[in-house]
């Protein structure tokens, strides 16, 4: 048991180090990158759902 305690203390000891070499996005990247994948996403949900209503009226046109 003492070699899998000494694996993860120097897993976590290296993953703390790594930790520090990485290069965090302002407050203001963060928030862009966050608008932009929310109109994206409001953007596709609306063209599929004008798809899904075009593909309908055609549907019920077909049934008729």
């Amino acid at each position: 048991m003492d070699i899998l305690d000494n694996k993860l203390v120097n897993y976590l000891k290296a993953a703390k180090i790594e930790l520090k070499k990485v290069v965090w996005p302002t407050r203001r990247e963060t928030v862009r990158n966050t608008l932009i994948v929310i109109g994206i996403s409001v953007s596709v949900a609306i063209f599929l759902g004008a798809v899904d209503y075009v593909l309908n009226l055609g549907l019920e046109k077909l049934i008729e």
